[in-house]
């Protein structure tokens, strides 16, 4: 890991406001940036479209990252590299050690189709946690991070990620937890961890009944939170690994409010952040 957070960007407005929220973090953390551009058939069309060669690309990256670099005082540096958004994003974290991904999405549109449902796929494919960003901007980080607990499966993941982040911004963990004695014990260990670690917390219980997601989204909105963090689909079956509705509208949440995804830890042991 070199503490880097790697942006691919489609050059669309939600890919912009992912790169601006990407840099902000990444002053907080003390990371570098690297914005990519996966140059597919997609983009091959635009540039025959709009009569333009492939250095375009390469010139409209150094753009975006000169003014980011100047607008947050971080170092930004880019690339453009052929393949498919599917491997080639996740091929590159790997590459140059990125710790964290940001992406921008706004529900099932998109040029490059970067955004969207092609950007679950992204996800599940990320060998790091991903940050979902919609075109909602928020500045000067974090400061409310809601946490929903649904099953034990994954809490060193989430609990990890949760105070490192909550460390950096001062922000408080606001625990959502299904109402449940086996979640209780889940709870307890992550607790115990953001006192040990000094992080403010909360925790709310939830009974089973109703629409959970849609508590979590009008709680998550009622308190002004910038961050959800989710640890996506982790009881699935690994050779059928899919992001389900739960994630989707979580991620795709109408508040726009951005969503850390971490896949199970089969996919991202490796990248889990040392605070």
């Amino acid at each position: 890991m070199n503490n880097i957070i790697l942006v691919p960007t489609d050059f669309s407005e939600v890919c912009e406001n992912a790169a601006n929220q990407a840099a902000e973090a990444a002053k907080f953390f003390n990371y570098e940036v690297k914005l990519l551009h996966v140059i597919d058939k997609n983009t091959k069309a635009f540039l025959k479209e709009e009569n333009l060669d492939a250095g375009s690309i390469d010139t409209r990256l150094k753009d975006i990252a000169n003014e980011l670099s100047e607008k947050y005082d971080v170092k930004v540096s880019y690339s453009s590299k052929a393949g498919d958004i599917f491997t080639t994003i996740s091929d590159v974290a790997v590459e140059i050690g990125a710790n964290l991904l940001y992406l921008g999405t706004h529900g099932k549109v998109g040029m490059q189709k970067l955004t969207g449902s092609f950007a679950l796929k992204v996800i599940i494919n990320s060998p790091v946690p991903v940050v979902t960003v919609q075109k909602r901007k928020f500045e000067k980080g974090f400061s409310k991070i809601v946490l929903p607990i649904t099953s034990d499966a994954g809490p060193w993941e989430k609990t990890k990620w949760a105070t490192f982040i909550a460390k950096q911004f001062g922000a408080t963990i606001e625990i959502i937890q299904l109402e449940g004695a086996a979640l209780d014990t889940t709870v307890k260990t992550m607790t115990d961890n953001f006192e040990e670690s000094k992080v403010k917390y909360s925790v709310k219980v939830m009974g089973k009944g109703g629409d959970f997601v849609q508590k979590v989204i009008d709680y998550a909105t009622s308190i002004n939170s910038d961050l959800i963090m989710i640890m996506t689909n982790p009881d699935t079956n690994w050779a059928s690994y899919f992001l389900g509705s739960y994630d989707e509208n979580i991620i795709f949440n109408t508040s726009q409010i951005p969503t850390l995804c971490i896949n199970p830890r089969k996919f991202n042991w490796e990248k889990i952040v040392n605070y």
